[in-house]
């Protein structure tokens, strides 16, 4: 039976018996790459319980009902999994990353705005983190900022009423604790924007640090947003 040159699209033959089934496969390869999401690129094992038309990137080092279908594109239909090739320039949402990528030829790339010949990319990136707060003075954010990442700013919303003695507070870095914001609200919902006039580049991992104004934290919890990027090396 011959198929389609991309998507390997089974095509029905001159007077062959039950069309339906080959039309209906073509159908439910469709189904699962047009406007492809991947549950994710990092599995190797098949997942045990999986939903009609789920969607997965195969990697290396995939077992059973997935071995030796390595960078091919696997999607669960009728209690059981068809595959279909994963094309250099595809572009997926990948679900247990929360990001869009875009397939190289042998890797999916999250967070990739472009890519070189041999595997070099530009990686954009947004970091969350649901930051409890401690009593004190001031309360670190260990190891927020990557290294070498370039950090575009800070965003972030009070999740829970930022409490204590303080009025407002500020979140910056070591030498520069006001860097992405002051004078911030503690009340649940507050928001928080914090822009740099120039992306910094950080080299080693950095804590962004909370400093309360006014007086001391004593509890409360902050989702903070690092919006940055990374740049990848070419392959060997």
């Amino acid at each position: 039976m011959a198929d389609t040159s991309r998507l390997e699209l089974p095509l029905v033959e001159p007077a062959q018996a039950q069309k339906h089934v080959t039309v209906n496969e073509a159908l439910t390869r469709l189904d699962g790459l047009v406007q492809l999401v991947l549950q994710s690129v990092t599995t190797t094992l098949p997942p045990a319980l999986a939903n009609g038309g789920d969607c997965y990137g195969v990697p290396l080092g995939a077992v059973n009902d997935w071995a030796g279908q390595e960078g091919k594109i696997a999607i669960y239909s009728g209690g059981g999994w068809t595959f279909a090739p994963a094309q250099t320039g595809f572009r997926a949402y990948i679900v247990d990353q929360s990001a869009h990528a875009s397939f190289d030829g042998t890797n999916w790339s999250a967070g990739a705005a472009a890519t070189s010949a041999n595997g070099a990319a530009i990686i954009q990136e947004v970091i969350e983190i649901d930051h409890v707060i401690g009593a004190g003075a001031t309360s670190d954010v260990i190891a927020a900022l990557p290294a070498n990442a370039v950090v575009y700013g800070i965003t972030g919303r009070v999740l829970a009423e930022i409490t204590g003695t303080l009025t407002s507070f500020r979140i910056g870095v070591s030498g520069s604790d006001n860097r992405y914001g002051s004078g911030l609200g503690l009340s649940t919902g507050s928001w928080l924007r914090g822009l740099t006039g120039t992306p910094l580049t950080y080299y080693s991992p950095e804590d962004l640090i909370l400093t309360g104004e006014g007086g001391d934290f004593a509890g409360g919890t902050l989702r903070i947003a690092v919006h940055l990027l990374r740049l990848t090396l070419p392959s060997e």
